[in-house]
């Protein structure tokens, strides 16, 4: 299968293939007190980057997250040569959950979201565009006009411990 690089966390400045950089946001944007920090590990032999920290609601919080853009500023990214995202990953079992953003986006709460579980096993995880559901917009994903993706654990209190050691296009 035919892939698009997005990045192989080979590098270690927080600088993706797509010369975009890494960083990470939380809840504490709006009051929440979730906290999440990323790291460049190597876990079995991989190289990856780790979001780690814990996720919690006080304060109507309830995330942190890794995030992207995908093209540069005042820019969008044509996917429309690709079926899906697809991420080597693993993690503390717990699901978390992939979100792409377009100009359609104009609050910061909305995304078009899936979800995948990580296990504690390297795995190759294919999200096709087709499970991006929108939330709180109702305008469909624009495949045409990717902006930024995050990767996040969302929703619930708990620990986050995700790894990545590779996120693509694929065709």
């Amino acid at each position: 299968m035919v892939e698009m690089l997005i990045d192989d966390f080979s590098g270690r400045d927080f600088l993706s293939k797509l010369g975009t950089r890494w960083r990470t946001v939380s809840d504490q944007v709006m009051g929440g007190v979730s906290e999440g920090r990323i790291t460049y590990d190597t876990i079995e032999e991989r190289q990856c980057l780790r979001l780690t920290g814990d996720v919690r609601l006080d304060n109507n919080g309830g995330f942190i997250q890794v995030a992207l853009d995908l093209a540069p500023p005042d820019s969008t990214f044509d996917a429309s040569e690709c079926t899906g995202i697809r991420l080597i990953a693993r993690g503390n079992g717990e699901t978390y959950s992939v979100h792409l953003r377009t100009p359609e986006n104009v609050r910061p709460w909305q995304s078009y979201r899936a979800h995948f579980r990580a296990g504690n096993e390297w795995n190759t995880i294919d999200l096709p565009f087709e499970s991006f559901t929108p939330y709180r917009l109702q305008a469909p994903l624009d495949i045409m006009r990717l902006r930024r993706i995050g990767l996040v654990a969302i929703g619930r209190a708990f620990h986050a411990d995700l790894a990545i050691a590779r996120i693509s296009y694929y065709v």
